[in-house]
């Protein structure tokens, strides 16, 4: 009998062994499989197929909201100091609930569907909303997360925290040169920290090309435009919508005969070939870039948020590249020689003051051999007061060395030297002076203007720059100028980019039916060369991007322009000058990863949530390491959140997260 015991306890010991012993390799194993995730992984059959296309996105990641606690399920089959004591029976796997719905881009086959869903977004949903916030612990430490953010007050519907900080602005030692229409952003700890809503009323847009010329009157419902600019062809209002005849001040005969009057005044203005990328100064509703577009020149229209404070908010709801901007103290966040064209039509700017300050930052963003277009009553009419401001205007434009070109009844164009003799053979002491060598005229964010001129560089780059469309695809000169470490050619960097994006673009207007959505105003959060921005022009998608240069990288920002593209400077620790409801999908790849370690995840995702439309997208690439914050921060908000895969399949480091802004 006590034989018979002992082989048995021997028996359940050598099985508990083998049982052990299996259980650890079999954790080890899967846990030092990915050395990228801390987390176990299981698959199944039909959810590890893998797609035979070249298509750069695949589908979701079977482990989308799966936690699995490796260290306690060891410990679970850890043996008891009491060898008499049974071992307990091992734990059944997992189960892997089906927790997100799937959106069949890929059969279980793993063949590519015709017949998919992109998602549907919910209407009325409730504004009251709390902020609450609760801590969930952890092996590590505590985190604090935010459940639910509320909704901001009815009245920030068109909020724009630094253009909008009152107090700020009455704190103001002087306003005389336009402070208090350049940015005071809310100091750390007084940010958004809620939903802003849109008006009562708000539609999703009328979409492009139509939206040129009518927009919903419940989307900016504002009427100082109407009165103030009806009788001079700018905006006129209907029952539910406004409409824009595409006039201006100085050309009420509409845009595309002041245009046709630009190209017969000087012929080597060439729209859509020596002429790509233009700047309209106080653009009004920007109906200049409007119709510039279909001659395949994009404008980048700017106006102040001053007393016809919706110029910028109408442009952008019609579908026209537009940002809030003021010429004051500051200058703008645009590099030098960005535009080839620079426009201002009764731009209320006095270009004379304080030594021609204003038309030096002017100099500085027009590109060699770029022409500076003025329409104003100075040019045509002849009163002693305007007559004085002409001849100024001359004696300033002639120190700059520009060369008036032509005056033709109210419009008079000068023409930007190509190189640097006239400014080195002017006589000695001339005002303005030119630059100490050490400026850098691309150094843009909250820098004072300068009172001096700008030189062109030496060697002559960003001057000889191709025609459209060549110039898209063409490495530019000022490629080897930019300030960061390369390894290896940096043409093959820039074509290696723009490789980049054309596939994944591709994967994405096939797959995803990108050429079917709403996506008319795009921003890319960090945009490098403009590769992004280049691959929709590629597709042929009717839409354009703002391309964003962050603080936090290296300023490419004069290699986006020489690619006949737009964009601007700017930091995400801080909010973007646009008005809300702007984009209809916004573009960040490897952004809040780099971006994590200067500032908070949350006023970043927040500031996302103000500038997207209702009904609008954004797609993050970045590093499985921040994907279930940003998933958390993104439901918290009430965006419906999906993650996907990259090209690379599941075991890759980098997600992509998918998501969608509800209409509320």
């Amino acid at each position: 009998m006590k034989a018979s015991i002992s082989s048995n306890g021997d028996f359940l010991k050598i099985a508990f062994f083998f049982l052990f012993v299996a259980f650890t390799f079999f954790f080890v194993g899967k846990h030092f499989s990915d050395s990228s995730s801390q987390q176990l992984i299981f698959f199944s059959a039909t959810t590890a197929a893998v797609s035979t296309t070249t298509t750069a996105e695949v589908t979701i990641s079977p482990n989308f909201n799966q936690f699995f606690n490796v260290a306690a399920l060891i410990e679970a089959q850890t043996p008891k100091t009491n060898p008499s004591q049974q071992p307990p029976p091992p734990p059944p796997p997992p189960e892997l609930l089906d927790t997100i719905k799937r959106f069949g881009i890929l059969n279980d086959n793993g063949t590519m569907s015709d017949d998919f869903e992109i998602g549907h977004f919910e209407e009325g949903l409730p504004e009251d909303w709390g902020n609450d916030t609760v801590v969930e612990d952890s092996v590590s430490a505590p985190r604090i997360a935010v459940s639910k953010f509320g909704m901001c007050p009815r009245g920030m519907s068109e909020h724009i925290p630094c253009l909008d900080n009152a107090g700020a602005i009455r704190r103001l030692k002087s306003t005389q040169r336009g402070e208090n229409f350049e940015r005071h952003c809310p100091e750390e700890g007084k940010r958004l920290n809620c939903l802003v809503p849109p008006p009562k009323g708000y539609r999703p847009p009328i979409p492009w090309p139509r939206s040129r010329d009518e927009v919903w009157y419940n989307n900016v419902p504002h009427t100082r435009l109407v009165e103030d600019k009806g009788g001079q062809n700018w905006i006129t209002r209907g029952k539910d919508k406004f409409r824009f005849p595409g006039g201006g001040t100085q050309f009420i005969h509409g845009a595309d005969q002041y245009l046709d009057h630009i190209s017969e005044m000087v012929p080597d203005i060439k729209f859509g070939q020596n002429i790509r990328v233009a700047l309209d100064v106080d653009c009004g509703v920007a109906s200049f870039g409007a119709y510039l577009l279909s001659r395949n020149v994009i404008t980048m229209s700017v106006a102040p948020k001053d007393v016809h404070e919706n110029q910028i908010q109408f442009a952008l709801e019609r579908g026209v590249p537009a940002m809030v901007a003021a010429y004051a103290t500051k200058r703008l966040l645009y590099p030098s020689q960005a535009f080839d064209l620079i426009h201002c039509s009764r731009c209320r700017i006095n270009w004379t003051r304080d030594d021609g300050i204003l038309l030096l930052e002017v100099n500085r963003m027009l590109r060699a051999g770029g022409y500076f277009v003025w329409a104003a009553q100075p040019v045509y009419k002849h009163e002693e007061v305007l007559e004085e401001q002409w001849k100024e205007m001359l004696n300033l434009t002639t120190r700059l060395c520009w060369k008036l070109l032509k005056k033709d009844g109210y419009v008079a164009i000068w023409q930007k030297p190509s190189e640097n003799s006239c400014y080195l053979n002017r006589e000695a002491r001339t005002q303005p002076p030119l630059c100490d060598q050490s400026d850098d005229p691309d150094n843009v964010w909250y820098v004072n203007l300068k009172p001096c001129i700008s030189q062109l560089p030496e060697n002559g780059y960003g001057a000889n720059v191709a025609r459209w469309p060549v110039r898209l695809h063409t490495p530019p000169d000022r490629l080897q100028s930019i300030k960061f470490d390369a390894f290896i050619s940096r043409n093959e960097l820039f074509r290696a980019e723009s490789k980049y994006w054309h596939e994944i673009i591709g994967g994405y207007v096939r797959a995803l039916r990108w050429k079917k959505m709403r996506l008319r105003n795009v921003m890319d959060m960090r945009a490098g060369f403009g590769g992004f921005a280049a691959a929709l022009i590629d597709q042929s998608m009717d839409s354009w991007v703002m391309n964003v240069v962050p603080i936090s990288g290296p300023n490419t920002l004069p290699v986006i322009y020489d690619r006949g593209l737009i964009g601007v400077m700017h930091d995400w620790c801080e909010p973007f000058d646009t008005y809300p409801r702007t984009y209809d999908l916004l573009h960040a790849a490897n952004l809040l990863s780099v971006e994590k370690k200067r500032c908070n995840l949350s006023s970043i995702m927040l500031e996302m949530d103000r500038i997207l439309r209702p009904g609008g997208r954004a797609y993050i690439r970045d590093t499985l390491a921040i994907m279930d914050e940003l998933i958390e921060i993104g439901k918290a908000m009430g965006w419906q959140v999906s993650l996907r895969d990259t090209a690379e399949g599941p075991h890759a480091s980098y997600r992509v997260l998918v998501c969608d802004k509800h209409l509320r």
